[in-house]
């Protein structure tokens, strides 16, 4: 099944001359990552603490979008401008989990979702992103298998959540967190899978 991670190639050519006036004025792939953790957990946790506020909601698929963006600019600095290394590496994977845990946590308070679904998919999230860099310790790649990578989280959440913003979810809707939480599931169990066969075990 296709990911949206697929479209990354395209999306950091976009990106490119952005990135090198950031390069150009001494910001670090470090910085970026960090900045981006900041505000993703200050964000969610600011929503929360407010109840979810429905207006509110809007903000979490416009800063999922930037992110995605900073989540690319931070690769390519680290790529393209020498600036990788073994913490970067630990900042990138442990800041894209703590991230999007503070971002999926408003829709706990959100009807007609359930608490307990939305801490289903906060937990499974962080599987796959874990099962994806166990990887390279193990002789494959990272693994970015879908149905549900980071990208496609982030297209879905946002979109719940902008619906969220605009007006009261049908009781209907209570099943998308189930489902959510299913399908990063899947792909943890896919990124596992895939790994295997690239190193040719079997067990």
């Amino acid at each position: 099944m296709p990911s949206i991670y697929q479209l990354k190639p395209r999306f950091q050519s976009l990106l490119r001359p952005a990135v090198v006036r950031l390069h150009a004025a001494g910001i670090t792939a470090n910085q970026v990552t960090l900045t981006a953790c900041a505000v993703s957990v200050a964000l969610g946790i600011g929503l929360y603490a407010m109840g979810a506020p429905r207006t509110a909601m809007a903000l979490i698929p416009a800063w999922l979008l930037l992110r995605m963006a900073l989540n690319a600019v931070d690769g390519m600095l680290a790529r393209e401008f020498g600036q990788a290394s073994t913490l970067g590496a630990y900042l990138n994977e442990l800041c894209d989990v703590v991230s999007d845990a503070a971002l999926y946590l408003p829709l706990a308070l959100v009807a007609p979702f359930s608490p307990l679904w939305v801490g289903a998919l906060i937990v499974t999230a962080s599987l796959s992103e874990f099962a994806g860099a166990l990887g390279p310790s193990l002789g494959a790649t990272r693994r970015y298998d879908g149905p549900m990578g980071k990208s496609d989280r982030a297209f879905f959440v946002g979109a719940i959540a902008l619906a969220a913003s605009i007006g009261p979810l049908p009781d209907a809707a209570a099943v998308l967190m189930p489902l959510l939480a299913a399908l990063t599931a899947w792909t943890t169990v896919n990124r596992v899978r895939h790994a295997l066969a690239e190193t040719g075990a079997t067990t």
